[in-house]
């Protein structure tokens, strides 16, 4: 592992990192119901990016399939719920009252983990080319190993995450730099089920870890789907979660409260995000163009 060169996968974490802390600084000041629909546009970014990065072009029929996905993801958003709660009732009051900054601070943010799935994608796709014939263990088939691609991006994230915990706090969620140790430490006390009497640790640390585990595991899946296809087809398929997610909160499971009753419009945008999917898949690809194309991985070890 460490022969690796390890510039690729510190931009990774470097760009994941500050999407997520102006996604959170932007999703702090606006209404839930806006957030998986703007979330889309990250499949937008990502289009553009391997266009112009990796030299990739897209047929008709797959932007057809894309502009499918995005439309059955808001549709299944917005018919979620009761219709008195639904965001398809409540989203021209939401819209109203939010600032109009934080949503286009919020779709920016899209951009900067839609060029690390890029990297990523130019990382797996070369190291088979440039590391050609190198005997390391980080090589399975001659082909970079997934685990080694995980490990050190979000090793790096959470260091850059870390680094930026101060402007989170602050801009975000208007936590004075003075209170983030006592939050910290709050929160640490809470995660080892310290404060049993409180409510909201209930559970600890069993469910977090769970959850760590369940979101390690998604990550994988998505980086071994990223590795055989690309960062497009990964995205595309993890549009699945939504309606899967919105389904889950309609059955009586543990932790999840009272079922929410399926919205009208759920499996009329279950079923376009579905055949979006296949319209993507089954397209005949256009090819690559003969420039854009991102080195990453060199023969120079870092």
């Amino acid at each position: 592992m460490l022969a690796l060169p390890k510039r690729p996968f510190l931009l990774m974490g470097f760009l994941e990192a500050v999407g997520l802390t102006a996604g959170m600084m932007a999703a702090a000041h606006m209404p839930g119901a806006l957030i998986p629909v703007l979330s889309q546009v990250f499949l937008v970014w990502q289009l553009s990016l391997s266009s112009l990065f990796l030299g990739r072009r897209y047929s008709l029929q797959q932007l057809i399939g894309c502009f499918l996905v995005i439309m059955g993801v808001v549709v299944v958003v917005t018919t979620s719920g009761p219709p008195t709660s639904s965001l398809s009732s409540s989203l021209a009051a939401s819209l109203s009252s939010t600032a109009v900054q934080w949503p286009l601070l919020f779709m920016l943010s899209a951009a900067f983990p839609a060029a690390s799935s890029i990297i990523k994608e130019s990382v797996f796709r070369d190291s088979a080319k440039k590391l050609k014939g190198r005997s390391l263990d980080i090589f399975v088939g001659r082909s970079l190993d997934i685990f080694v691609v995980n490990t050190f991006g979000s090793s790096f994230q959470a260091l850059f995450v870390l680094l930026l915990l101060p402007l989170i706090s602050s801009l975000g969620f208007n936590i004075p730099l003075s209170q983030l140790p006592a939050y910290i430490r709050e929160g640490s006390a809470c995660f080892l089920n310290f404060n049993q009497g409180i409510a909201a640790c209930k559970g600890a640390p069993l469910l977090p870890l769970l959850y760590v585990a369940a979101n390690l595991a998604f990550n994988i899946s998505m980086l071994a789907l990223l590795k055989k296809s690309s960062a497009v087809v990964a995205s595309l398929a993890m549009t699945l979660t939504v309606p899967l997610t919105v389904l889950a909160f309609t059955l009586p499971l543990p932790l999840l409260g009272q079922p929410q009753p399926l919205g009208g419009g759920f499996i009329v945008g279950a079923l376009v995000l579905l055949v979006g999917l296949a319209a993507y898949n089954l397209a005949k690809p256009a090819g690559t163009a003969g420039g854009g194309k991102l080195k990453l991985i060199t023969d120079k070890d870092d």
